[in-house]
């Protein structure tokens, strides 16, 4: 099921998310429809507050670009980054490592904004998955920039938030139009 994709001005987007306690059928539909969601929407990750649900949870797929990376390791070993893909998590943790990259990053639940974001390169990802097992994703690129995207969302963080003073001033007067509008993306609705 297509969810609806909360916008800039939802108090949810601004939450830090609680941790998913236990998984069952209803978190398993949950995920499927997230994946589902982030498909529709042309996304590369999505995270559950952005669909108005304030639970540690997110999904990834950058699998449409393998060359996105330079490397990509599971739980220590070289790994094909789109055997693994979409990403489905719970509860993450993030160590980072390597220098900063400045790259454009855009967002579903901000979609008429993209701005320069600095983040760092690698990120080591501990990834606990629904079935209780957890994966340890190490890697650098698009993906790595994903995963702290999305993880960001669950601590109430937007890309927007990390852009500079000048990028930030730019913005202000068109951040503070979209939020005052609340808009709901439904990929439902007509156009």
């Amino acid at each position: 099921m297509i969810l609806n994709i909360m916008q800039l001005g939802e108090a949810v987007l601004r939450k830090k998310c609680e941790p998913v306690q236990s998984v069952d059928e209803k978190v398993e539909k949950f995920a499927a429809d997230m994946i589902e969601t982030m498909k529709d929407a042309e996304g590369v990750g999505l995270a559950a507050p952005q669909v108005g649900v304030d639970i540690r949870m997110a999904v990834v797929d950058t699998s449409h670009d393998p060359e996105c990376v330079s490397f990509f390791k599971v739980n220590g070993e070289d790994a094909k980054m789109e055997d693994h893909m979409p990403l489905v998590f719970i509860n993450p943790e993030l160590e980072f490592s390597g220098p900063h990259e400045t790259d454009i990053e855009g967002c579903l639940s901000i979609q008429e904004i993209r701005a320069k974001v600095k983040r760092k390169v690698n990120v080591k990802a501990t990834l606990p998955q629904l079935d209780g097992s957890v994966l340890v994703v190490e890697t650098d690129g698009l993906c790595s920039r994903a995963i702290q995207h999305e993880v960001d969302h669950l601590n109430g963080i937007l890309f927007t938030d990390r852009v500079s003073s000048t990028a930030k001033a730019r913005l202000k007067r068109k951040l503070k139009d979209l939020a005052a509008t609340k808009w709901e993306y439904n990929a439902n609705d007509p156009e």
